[in-house]
């Protein structure tokens, strides 16, 4: 199946059944990376050391189940972007309610189509990246729209505060924004990336030209007195990081807004 990502996504597969582990590996092996839990107490470990796109758990195992496991994730900082299924043999809509009521994106009932499977996530993927796109190459937009979770809205409307506040500072590095968030540089990192499909380093720079953009438009002020207040240290800099992320240069983005 065709996906417009620039990256393999990353799946976590957790079922107690090796049957059924291999039977969800086989469906996604060929457009995915894959790895897998027969607990969810092993798919918690795994989520410490991986940046896991996307969870596909079933909710009757052992120890944890999975409406527990799901309430869990969607509750830590750390994982609550991740998009996850719950899969389940209870065909009652009291289950189904009781899934959505513990953050799952989607519940999906067995037996079930493997192509019904393979759309529910990539639509799940597709609709995270097309918000990161959007945010990503769009001069005009000046914050995240996370229509996917709430919760991702906060956390990088969060970070964005931070660094608009901090925006005329040349030396505003991923410490820095990881100490304000009360995480780890690494933690930090991955949650970033997972969110928005960009660095942390890339994030400020991203912001740092939002606000460069509207500064542009408001067409009273040099490009270098622009440059300069939003924390560059040369002209020639802006104008290139400018050019990489929107396709166009201050000048030629400039010249729209003159005489309106």
């Amino acid at each position: 199946m065709e996906k417009n990502l620039t990256k393999t996504d990353l799946l976590l597969i957790i079922d107690d059944s090796e049957d059924i582990l291999d039977f969800l590996t086989e469906i996604f092996c060929d457009g995915y990376d894959i790895v897998t839990a027969e607990s969810a107490e092993q798919a918690l470990s795994i989520l410490k050391n991986n940046v896991i796109d996307l969870i596909i758990s079933d909710i009757m195992m052992p120890g944890i189940d999975g409406f527990e496991f799901c309430q869990q994730v969607k509750s830590d900082i750390d994982y609550c972007h991740i998009p996850l299924i719950l899969l389940t043999s209870k065909n009652t809509y009291q289950a189904q309610i009781a899934g959505l009521e513990v953050g799952a994106d989607a519940y999906v009932q067995k037996p079930f189509s493997p192509q019904f499977l393979l759309l529910q996530v990539a639509n799940l993927l597709k609709n995270r990246f097309k918000v990161r796109e959007h945010f990503s190459n769009t001069p005009a937009e000046e914050s995240w729209i996370t229509t996917h979770r709430k919760t991702d809205g906060v956390f990088m409307k969060k970070v964005e505060e931070y660094i608009h506040l901090n925006i005329k500072d040349t030396n505003l590095e991923i410490d820095q924004l990881a100490y304000h968030m009360n995480m780890s540089r690494p933690t930090f990192y991955r949650k970033v990336k997972a969110i928005s499909d960009v660095s942390p380093k890339d994030l400020i720079n991203i912001v740092r030209l939002k606000k460069a953009a509207k500064l542009i438009e408001e067409n009273g002020l040099k490009l270098f007195e622009v440059s300069q207040l939003v924390g560059y240290r040369s002209q020639s800099i802006f104008g290139k990081n400018f050019l990489k992320y929107f396709g166009i240069n201050p000048i030629e983005y400039a010249t729209q807004f003159k005489n309106v």
